[in-house]
């Protein structure tokens, strides 16, 4: 066990020094204990809700057992009690782990053994798979189960009952602080899932924290406390999984602020329900993760003109908006407001979209402790036309947890002294500052000593009429090592030839980065939270049949 735990700062929960997740929650609380915190199917807690059921989660796990510092994995879909939990867990000094719901009984085993989880908090039917592998978790011994309507038969307590008993405890909380730790388990594109290990004020700075431009960081949560209880109360529907970053930062981020999080409980992504949804609960923001989740709703939406009133603002992060997803929305309603950031599990966020750029790729404009990187940990001057890698210096993470080698990779120390946070992303400073995406280094297809980032010409894709979706990877080839490869999905009633699409290709890419071989498929697949599944594409490009004839 090689966690970096740094001990509280000793300010105790009610302390307004405390940037804990925990007390930032009860200070938000306090000033504004009956304004609407979540919306959660027909659950709808207020703050004072929240932080009360939070205190009872930490008293039970205190009274289960839980030591500060041990690890609580959170096994469920998008639900009040996920919100619960984590803050439950962090008021009692232990730490959270998120884990995916779609992982399969080996992953699960992988990543809670990794994490040293000691306890599981899980949905009935999710942890029926855990109960399957427990002796593989010596460290596990203590579960409780959130009721599902599942038959699955698990040991563990029943989430319900073990706060209700808990409401009878009258067991002391401990001290939290800004130096007690967030840990955000990240999957990535390839390998295992790493757990990446924050300071908790730290990743409050970095992602959390909601301020106008100009205006000063809040000093102690009581400063957070009164711009919540301030400002104009906001409704955003989040539809990313709160098992990852985008879903989780965007919640947290609503809370901090004073605004209703809405959560989409849905198990599967629909795109009429969503509306309803925003429509009924008068949600003025909606968060999306790329395309994938912008696209179709913003076709729905241009079904129903008249629906989601109080809409203004749809906002994106995990993975950028094409222009095609940006013109649906605007097509829709004129003065819709489009927020796409950029940021990552290892660098908080790091930026918003800019006005610059082709039409092709995305720029960002970045803050002051994001650069793009060369070899040497240099950052690259505005203007370079060559490629580095996006870093972020100044708060970033400890590391990865259990994993000091690959700590050593990712979060390395430069010549003078500084530590940087290297993302996955590789991109260009154009002479304004502004940053190109380009795309992920692990995805990145050399085809011909020729390097192409799959994102760049996916958005081309995805810009011909005739494309629903598209993930681009590379395929084997006995010439140039590696082709370029691409997976779409067509638009209902369009069929373009592969010549077709190469010339829409031709257009805006150089040659070599005009897919070579194309498969279609009814649909392309993606992750949980709509990043593209570059696995399973890889899969389908070495697939011998299902390409498009030229």
């Amino acid at each position: 066990m090689t966690e970096m735990r740094v001990l509280g700062s000793g300010a105790g929960s009610h302390g307004g020094a405390d940037l804990s997740l925990s007390g930032l929650l009860t200070a938000v609380a306090a000033a504004a204990p009956r304004r609407l915190a979540v919306v959660a199917g027909a659950r709808r807690l207020t703050y004072a809700d929240l932080d009360a059921r939070a205190t009872l989660v930490a008293r039970h796990l205190l009274d289960a057992g839980i030591r500060p510092g041990e690890h609580v994995a959170i096994l469920c879909f998008n639900r009040a009690e996920w919100l619960e939990a984590a803050f439950g867990a962090w008021r009692a000094g232990a730490v959270p782990v998120n884990v995916n719901y779609r992982y399969v009984a080996a992953e699960l085993r992988y990543l809670l053994d990794d994490a040293d989880a000691v306890a599981l908090v899980a949905e009935r039917s999710l942890a029926a798979t855990v109960a399957g592998i427990s002796r593989d978790l010596p460290l596990l011994r203590h579960v409780v189960l959130i009721d599902d309507d599942s038959p699955a038969e698990v040991d563990g307590v029943d989430y319900e009952d073990a706060l209700a008993a808990a409401a009878r405890s009258a067991t002391p909380l401990p001290a939290t602080g800004g130096d007690d730790l967030y840990l955000l388990y990240t999957g990535g594109t390839t390998g295992y899932p790493k757990g990446v290990m924050w300071r908790q004020e730290d990743i409050f700075r970095v992602a959390l924290e909601q301020r106008r431009p100009g205006t000063p960081r809040a000093a102690d949560a009581v400063a957070v406390a009164e711009r919540a209880a301030r400002a104009t109360p906001l409704r955003m529907l989040v539809l990313g999984p709160l098992m990852h970053a985008a879903g989780q930062w965007n919640a947290l981020s609503m809370l901090f602020r004073g605004a209703t999080t809405v959560l989409n409980t849905d198990r599967v992504f629909s795109p009429t329900r969503i509306v309803e949804l925003a429509d009924r609960e008068n949600a003025q923001i909606v968060q999306c993760v790329g395309d994938a989740m912008a696209r179709p709703l913003a076709q729905e939406l241009l079904r129903s003109p008249g629906r989601c009133a109080e809409l203004t603002t749809v906002s994106s992060g995990g993975t950028p908006l094409t222009p095609t997803a940006r013109r649906l929305w605007r097509s829709w309603r004129r003065d819709i407001t489009v927020n796409d950031s950029y940021g990552g599990s290892e660098t908080g966020v790091c930026g918003a979209a800019s006005a610059t750029g082709n039409g092709k790729t995305r720029y960002f404009s970045m803050g002051a402790s994001v650069a793009v990187l060369d070899d040497r940990l240099r950052p690259l001057p505005p203007g370079s036309e060559q490629i580095g890698r996006i870093a972020r210096t100044g708060r970033i993470p400890l590391g990865y947890y259990n994993d000091p080698v690959k700590t050593a990779q990712t979060f390395p120390v430069d010549a003078d002294g500084r530590r940087w946070a290297i993302s996955g992303d590789y991109g260009t400073v154009a002479a304004d500052g502004s940053v190109e995406l380009l795309g992920r280094g692990s995805t990145v297809i050399n085809t011909g000593g020729e390097k192409v980032y799959p994102e760049e010409v996916e958005a081309v894709l995805k810009s011909h009429p005739g494309v629903a979706d598209a993930i681009v990877v590379a395929a084997p080839d006995e010439r140039l090592g590696q082709r370029v490869s691409a997976v779409v999905s067509l638009v209902p009633g369009r069929r373009p030839s592969d010549a077709e699409l190469r010339s829409h290709c031709r257009v805006q890419l150089a040659g070599f980065k005009v897919p070579r071989t194309i498969r279609v498929v009814d649909e392309v697949r993606r992750t949980a939270v709509g990043k593209q599944d570059y696995r399973w594409a890889s899969r389908v490009a070495r697939e011998p049949q299902h390409a498009l004839s030229g």
